[in-house]
């Protein structure tokens, strides 16, 4: 496979519905019932800032983010499918969200993830991610690890 292309998208890309079916439904294997108590966290309202990576013009990879605070987005939804793991997408995903987000005027990132994801553990802090205080509803969920990341360059 081939990467061909990353799309700045919206959430109501149908590209980003699939890939987000696909994130729920690995999230449900492995989180299994805690995912009742999550899913009402990651609702996707309507977002602008969204990028899918495609492989041969196979949408298999994103991430999106919103505004969290005046300087801050939180990322949500990061997923790559299992076919495309092991390829970079997530850092490139990473990255470009970033990116995207300093051209906005924001100066820092949150996110959240759970124990079980273990790419993601892996992940954010090889791209510079420290862990933080859990935040907002995240506080009080036993599974939930929260980071952070200054996006000013230095």
């Amino acid at each position: 496979m081939n990467l061909t292309r990353f799309k700045r998208a919206t959430s109501i890309d149908p590209d980003f519905k699939a890939l987000i079916e696909d994130l729920d439904s690995d999230l449900r294997i492995r989180n299994g019932l805690m995912m009742d108590i999550y899913d009402k966290y990651n609702k996707i309202e309507a977002i602008e800032t969204v990028i899918i990576a495609y492989l041969d013009n196979e949408a298999v990879a994103c991430g999106c983010f919103k505004a969290f605070a005046a300087d801050t987005i939180e990322i949500k939804r990061m997923y790559v499918q299992q076919h495309a793991r092991g390829m970079g997408l997530s850092k490139r995903i990473l990255s470009q969200l970033e990116e995207w987000s300093t051209e906005l005027g924001f100066t820092y990132s949150v996110l959240e993830t759970g124990s079980k994801q273990t790419e993601a553990l892996s992940l954010y802090p090889k791209a510079g991610y420290v862990q933080i205080p859990k935040y907002g509803p995240y506080v009080d969920l036993p599974d939930s690890i929260c980071f952070g990341k200054s996006l000013i360059k230095k």
